[in-house]
């Protein structure tokens, strides 16, 4: 039943994530617990499905979803009421999020706009991502299917991963490819998401490189020098796109 310890058990998950908030967002720190809850629309709906689960779980029929649909119209953020989410739960800016039913999501996990937990196809049960504790997923992602996000890992923006993360590593890509930023893996809850490696590009640079030298050592052989020359792009000139 919907009791006494549901809501207080309810009110100390709403008491973290608003503190998730004020941790991870710097445009809150220092804001009162009041006007976050009346200005986030993550933290808004946030607190929407904290609600709409506990009623869920309970087998109350309609109220849980029409909770739900009444958030999504609000903030833009689409929770189903049976998603599983853990403690520390932050959604920076929120438009877009979906989070399907079979989610699982561990504490101290953090998505920005436009994330989505989705299925795939129309198999019943476990169909939807599972994130472990300290995950963060970038601008854009999409997780589709039962896999599973190791812990401390990090999703770049606009990545679409359809395998296993392994804990502690970076992904990015579509589909996703496991990296590592500078030989080791990123700290906090944010990761450098302009900078990420771009394995794609690398493998590319590295066949560039090796038919340029082919082409000297044939060069050489023959007596004459290559006949193509490969040249390094100009570094890009201009402010950096993450600003300053």
């Amino acid at each position: 039943m919907f009791g006494l310890p549901t809501l207080r058990r309810v009110a100390q998950e709403i008491g973290c994530d608003v503190a998730a908030a004020r941790d991870r967002d710097p445009a809150a720190r220092g804001v009162g617990t009041a006007e976050i809850l009346s200005s986030w629309a993550g933290v808004q709906a946030l607190l929407a499905h904290r609600v709409a689960h506990a009623l869920y779980e309970t087998g109350l029929p309609l109220a849980p979803r029409t909770i739900a649909f009444a958030s999504r119209a609000v903030t833009g953020v689409e929770i189903h009421p049976a998603a599983r989410i853990g403690a520390d739960f932050f959604i920076d800016h929120g438009s877009g999020v979906v989070i399907g039913e079979t989610a699982e999501i561990g504490d101290r996990v953090t998505l920005y706009q436009g994330v989505t937990l989705g299925g795939t196809g129309f198999a019943r049960g476990k169909r939807h991502p599972t994130l472990e504790d300290e995950v963060t997923v970038g601008s854009g992602a999409k997780l589709l299917g039962p896999v599973t996000v190791g812990r401390g890992a990090k999703v770049g923006a606009n990545t679409v991963v359809i395998e296993d993360v392994p804990a502690n590593s970076t992904v990015v890509g579509n589909p996703g490819h496991p990296v590592r930023v500078e030989g080791r893996r990123p700290e906090g809850p944010d990761a450098d998401w302009i900078h990420l490696p771009d394995p794609v590009a690398d493998a590319i640079k590295a066949l560039s490189e090796r038919l340029g030298s082919l082409e000297r050592r044939i060069g050489e052989l023959d007596g004459r020098g290559a006949e193509g020359e490969l040249k390094e792009l100009r570094p890009k000139r201009g402010p950096s796109s993450a600003g300053g």
